[in-house]
Formats: C-alpha cells, structure tokens, sequence
C-alpha cells in the first residue's frame, strides 16, 4: 500500500467535519454521517491505480476524464453513477482538497454544511521529522 498517499487523503478527509474512517471492502473509506465520501484504491484488483474514487456533480466525470485522462478514470462499481477516479501522483494537494471537499458536501447533510465553512480550506501539512541529526 502507498502508505504516503494514504496519510495524505487522510490528513485531508480527517480535518472535515464528521468524517470517519474504516475499512470497506478492504480499503480505507471515509464516511461522513454513516454515508461513504471517499474510497482509498490501492492498485485495486491490480488496475494500477493508486487513487481515491471520489463522488462528482452531474457531468463532472466526463469533463474531468476527457480533460485531463492521466489524472481522471471512470473507477469500477461507482463511475457509473458518477464517481471519479483521482490518480493521487497526478494531482496537487490544493487540488485534490478540493475534490474531497466537494464530495464531502455532496455526500454530508446539508445541515453539516455550515461545518465545513469553518473547516480549514487547506488542511495542516504533514508533521516532519523532529529528531536532530548529529553533527
């Protein structure tokens, strides 16, 4: 497993409100209010992918697919209502948080929506080593 790409979605998805995270069907998913919002692919029955699937306003797959396909795929089991597949080597951390948030707010009640105002647009970076190296 991409241990590295793993704490990224997860530094990302924990710093919004409500969200959880369990294994689902083996993989790391994220659910906010019970309802998945994110689903951690690791090479997924060796497809190669190192992604998250990610729901996606209506139309948004297609578009994002047809822009940019080394970034973009139609995951198996969900890209038929929607989803997107997120190639996490191929996209920035501001643009991978925002991908995240909006599944978030399509996903979450829109009673927790004012939550999300509050919630830091761009998460806090991964801690880095503390240790002091010897002279």
């Amino acid at each position: 497993m991409s241990e590295k790409q793993l704490a990224r979605v997860r530094r990302i998805c924990t710093a919004l409100p409500e969200t959880t995270e369990k294994l689902s069907h083996g993989a790391p998913t994220f659910f906010v209010k019970k309802k998945v919002y994110v689903m951690f692919a690791n090479n997924h029955h060796n497809d190669g992918h190192i992604a998250v699937w990610i729901p996606a306003p209506l139309g948004i797959q297609d578009v994002l697919i047809a822009n940019d396909p080394d970034a973009y795929f139609k995951p198996p089991y969900v890209g038929v209502r929607g989803w997107v597949g997120v190639e996490l080597d191929r996209v920035s951390d501001d643009v991978l948080t925002s991908h995240i948030r909006e599944a978030w707010r399509l996903i979450a009640p829109v009673k927790l929506h004012a939550l999300l105002e509050a919630a830091p647009a761009q998460p806090e970076p991964a801690p880095t080593s503390t240790k002091k190296r010897r002279p």
